[in-house]
């Protein structure tokens, strides 16, 4: 018989092949569960990362909610107070031909148009009468040349200019200088 020992096939002997099996087997499992640690971080990131942008998303839409509701609510009135500007042109028409008449009616007249001008002012209507100021294409219109008057003034004002809460309603018709 010889010296040398042959495995045997006895499945309860244990030998060496069998531990370097359940090595095998351990280490597989140790760096099966690293990659799924790594997986999981990976996905954990990406979850934040998703949630950082669906939260920048939010508050970006709620700020833009929040400033077209604020300009809805202040140009709400634009319409209807373009619509009274007509009545406050055709009071002036009215006071300016009668001059300084002590008519009772001419003074029914001033201070309806003072009350009109008054309430449009309490909710951000504002006049812009340009005269002697330096011409502002962005906030009148020149519709003609006024003699004797320096280049880029406005001399004559045909008609009153408003805004509302900043953004121009009607632009000033205005003469300006050569």
């Amino acid at each position: 018989m010889s010296d040398q020992t042959t495995p045997s096939s006895d499945p309860t002997d244990l030998n060496v092949p069998e531990t370097e099996l359940e090595s095998a087997t351990i280490a597989e499992d140790d760096a099966e569960a690293g990659n799924w640690a790594a997986r999981i971080a990976d996905l954990e990131k990406q979850l934040k990362e998703v949630q950082a942008r669906a939260n920048a998303d939010m508050y970006n839409f709620q700020k833009r909610v929040e400033r077209e509701t604020d300009n809805a609510k202040k140009y709400a009135l634009e319409k209807f107070a373009t619509g009274l500007l007509d009545v406050v042109d055709n009071l002036e028409r009215a006071l300016q031909a009668h001059g300084d008449d002590t008519n009772p009616f001419i003074e029914g007249v001033r201070l309806t148009h003072k009350s009109l001008l008054g309430a449009l002012e309490k909710h951000g209507v504002s006049v812009v009468d340009p005269a002697g100021q330096e011409f502002n294409a962005d906030q009148h219109q020149a519709v003609g040349i006024a003699p004797d008057v320096p280049a880029n003034q406005v001399g004559t004002v045909l008609q009153k200019g408003y805004s509302l809460n900043g953004r121009l309603l009607r632009p000033a018709m205005v003469m300006v200088g050569q």
